[in-house]
């Protein structure tokens, strides 16, 4: 995913920073604790796309 890109991304209920997950092709918002799914090189930017993120899971 293009830095750039990345950059102007923000999630779209807080409107927060996202971090990217390469490892689980994922955007990851620390905020809402919610990741959203990255196919095919594109970021599925939609609420009911989001998984939660479990309570030991770190945000990197």
């Amino acid at each position: 995913m293009d830095a750039k890109f990345l950059d102007i991304l923000v999630c779209p209920l807080c409107k927060g920073p996202l971090k990217l997950d390469k490892a689980r092709q994922e955007l990851v918002c620390p905020g809402d604790r919610l990741a959203y799914p990255i196919r095919d090189g594109i970021p599925l930017m939609l609420e009911s796309e989001a998984r939660e993120l479990a309570p030991e899971e770190e945000v990197k």
